[in-house]
């Protein structure tokens, strides 16, 4: 299935993911132009909303980021967080790490913990990041499931989204391995945790590859 762009959303927002009008929500996003999956996310500790999303063109994700989740934050009465990458150039790093969201790649249980990352350098083209040197020792890091490999749309910032066992193994990742790797590149970085028990159902309602 054709996809060229993922999209992370996140809103300045703190309720409990059993508040979330989620059913709502699903229904209005599955009927947009070029949706193919969604992926919700529950901040651990913070209790923000979010998700991970796949579109089959950037002229699709462009729309969503312009068009729909503005006017989502707004009935919240919130402020939100949007960025568009690039699905095409990241899938061969995205397959050496079991990505679930490119074909082959599949997870032998349900998650229970999603780190997002994102560092604040410009690797354009993707290829130009070290992701060769990197994933051999991100297979190592204990808890770690599958690294889909993210690249940001113009800005080239690199980053991803990992699928952990527990919340435990993706703190500690947030933590302790990871400021090593930002540091290694000399930039500031940005990470969340999310608790996947919380969104499982919603998630599968969506199609998420996670749950497949």
């Amino acid at each position: 299935m054709k996809q060229e762009a993922f999209v992370y959303t996140e809103l300045q927002i703190s309720v409990a993911f059993d508040q979330v009008p989620w059913r709502d929500i699903n229904a209005d996003v599955k009927a947009l132009p070029g949706f193919r999956n969604k992926t919700w996310l529950s901040g651990v500790g913070n209790n923000s909303t979010g998700g991970i999303y796949s579109f089959e063109t950037v002229a699709d994700a462009e729309a969503f980021v312009t068009g729909y989740f503005p006017e989502e934050a707004r009935k919240f009465g919130v402020a939100q967080t949007t960025r568009i990458f690039d699905a095409v150039a990241t899938e061969e790093a995205s397959r050496e790490m079991n990505s679930v969201h490119y074909p082959g790649g599949a997870l032998d249980r349900e998650p229970g913990a999603f780190v997002y990352t994102e560092v604040w350098l410009s690797a354009l083209p993707f290829d130009n990041a070290p992701w060769r040197q990197f994933n051999p020792v991100l297979k190592k890091q204990p808890g770690l499931m599958s690294k889909t490999w993210l690249s940001g749309l113009h800005t080239g910032t690199p980053g991803g989204i990992y699928a952990f066992d527990t919340v435990e193994n993706a703190t500690s990742f947030a933590l302790n391995y990871f400021p090593s790797e930002a540091k290694a590149l000399n930039a500031a970085f940005y990470t969340r945790v999310f608790d996947a028990k919380a969104t499982a159902a919603a998630s599968r309602e969506m199609n998420s590859p996670f749950y497949a």
